[in-house]
């Protein structure tokens, strides 16, 4: 029952809570980080390469405009749906499918279902429908609900449906987040108040009480674990992700950006001299995926996924105050954009792990010389099978058994590459790409306080190609730039605001599930032989 938030496994049924306690809510200041794009491109010897401005970012405080500059980004704001995703065509009519009643949804449900590039067909208007009216309860009766305490008289439960787990979620925010869908709590009354309030039997008691006295919050939205937030997106995006045949799940490997610097010029001299090996390093993010599951049974159960379509990124700060913060949270999600664009551009290729082949990872470093093996080396090498031996003294066998696995020490003292980035239960392929459109569309889906946001990012592929090492052809930008839209933020605790915010990931799925329309045969055309 407790298997999201093993915290509250412990928490008291009824919490008491005196009003002198609880600390002042947290402000709600979305960041407004808007790099703009003006300087065309220019000759690389008035500018560092890109791969020499990430690799000296060392710590957040590093993060300034002149990244942004260097990657050519131009964001815009508060971009509509029909212009964040590039073909308005795949965009379901949800204003017709309002328009329907349960009966007509039902007949027309087959017409309004497309195949999707997995073979299976898309959701209707009527799983539309279902979800909007799941997701559409008033936040009071679907607490009600997850609670388990009974409607007011002459009222039915709340039937949540597939969103009881979203609903779970964000009951676990009111203890940390004033529900913003209810008019605040009026000041004069605040202040007089100062009865210790039972957040519990206050709404069993009576049901009928303001909604600002029934929903307590108790702390801070700043001290408010990370995992919650992650856990209502989550539950979030499976609303819709489920019906299009995908999930979302967190990688097995920790997701990287990889940057590798051009290899130097090489130079003339007389001596022979082997060239250094580019410096390569990477960027952790801590986003998770939204991946496609495979229709094999087989594969399924092996766990086996197909993509990823698209990042999740639900950040924990709440202070942006300045613009250096607004900068660090821009940069997490462009950080989380190119791992997922590198991630699809590995379709049909290869891993080569970091320093396959170099010298420190084939000859042996320890041990080898004049003197003989010293140390741990010489109890490897003493006769197997004495601890075994029957102990004289007492006629019993020595306690201790033999290792079976390696030990710490003979596992460090082992030469190899590090260990693999690659995730060998994930097929990578770039599901909803614009085939031979020279670069990749890009989405995270973005999470602060209690608000969420889709920022589309169009990588190019020559970006990638700079990254992965390759030069810039003695021009800056050689890339052009890259082009990022955000949506407006919806917050969560509105329904109105809610229900957008699900029309704007089912017309994402739709986009990214798309099937392909393969390019038409020519006919065969008969050649006509010369003097036939």
């Amino acid at each position: 029952m407790f298997g999201t938030y093993p915290a509250l496994a412990n928490l008291p049924t009824g919490v008491k809570v005196d009003p002198k306690d609880v600390p002042p809510p947290t402000p709600i200041t979305l960041p407004q980080s808007r790099p703009q794009l003006h300087a065309p491109s220019a000759p690389t010897g008035q500018a560092k390469p890109l791969t020499f401005v990430l690799q000296n970012v060392y710590r957040p405080g590093d993060v300034t405009s002149a990244i942004f500059d260097a990657l050519g980004i131009h964001l815009i704001p508060d971009t509509p749906p029909a212009d964040l995703i590039p073909d308005s065509a795949h965009l379901p009519d949800f204003e017709g499918w309002d328009q329907l009643s349960p009966d007509d949804a039902r007949e027309k449900n087959a017409e309004t279902r497309i195949v999707l590039n997995n073979g299976v067909q898309s959701p209707g208007c009527q799983t539309y429908l279902d979800r909007k009216r799941e997701l559409s309860h008033s936040n009071e009766d679907a607490f009600r609900t997850v609670r388990r305490i009974p409607a007011p008289k002459g009222q039915q439960q709340a039937r949540l449906g597939n969103s009881y787990e979203f609903f779970r979620c964000l009951e676990a925010f009111t203890t940390y987040w004033d529900d913003s869908s209810k008019p605040p709590k009026p000041l004069e009354e605040s202040e007089g108040d100062n009865t210790i309030l039972d957040a519990g039997k206050s709404e069993r008691d009576n049901p009928q009480t303001p909604g600002h006295q029934r929903v307590i919050r108790t702390s801070a939205g700043s001290s408010m674990p990370g995992e919650y937030r992650q856990s209502l997106l989550t539950a979030f995006l499976k609303l819709v992700a489920y019906d299009f045949g995908c999930n979302v799940s967190a990688p097995r490997t920790e997701p990287r950006l990889h940057v590798t610097a051009a290899p130097p010029p090489s130079q003339p001299s007389k001596r022979q001299v082997e060239p250094l090996a580019p410096r390569s390093s990477y960027f952790a993010s801590g986003c998770t995926f939204i991946f496609r599951t495979p229709r094999t049974r087989e594969a399924a159960r092996q766990g086996v996924v197909e993509g990823p379509l698209a990042a999740v990124s639900a950040r924990a700060t709440t202070s942006f105050e300045n613009e250096n913060d607004q900068a660090i949270d821009l940069a997490r999600e462009l950080v989380a954009a190119l791992v997922t664009a590198q991630h699809r551009a590995r379709e049909g290729k290869t891993e080569k792990r970091f320093g396959e082949g170099a010298w420190w990872t084939t000859k042996p470093r320890w041990g080898g010389g004049s003197g003989g093996p010293i140390g741990r080396e010489v109890e490897r090498d003493a006769i197997q099978g004495d601890k075994d031996n029957v102990d004289a003294e007492t006629g019993q066998p020595a306690s201790k058994r033999p290792r079976k696995n390696m030990s710490i020490y003979d596992n460090y003292r082992m030469v190899r590459p590090p260990s693999a980035s690659w995730d060998r239960k994930t097929r990578y392929e770039a599901i909803g790409k614009v085939k031979g459109a020279g670069y990749d569309d890009v989405y995270v889906i973005s999470s602060l306080f209690h608000h969420i946001s889709i920022l589309r990012v169009r990588v190019p592929e020559r970006l990638l190609e700079v990254l992965e090492g390759a030069g810039e052809d003695d021009v800056r930008r050689s890339w052009g730039q890259v082009e990022a839209r955000r949506s407006p933020w919806y917050d969560f605790f509105v329904t109105e605001q809610r229900l957008d915010a699900m029309k704007l990931v089912w017309s994402l799925m739709a986009w990214l599930m798309r099937k392909e329309e393969e390019p038409a045969e020519k006919p065969e055309v008969d050649v006509k032989m010369a003097n036939a």
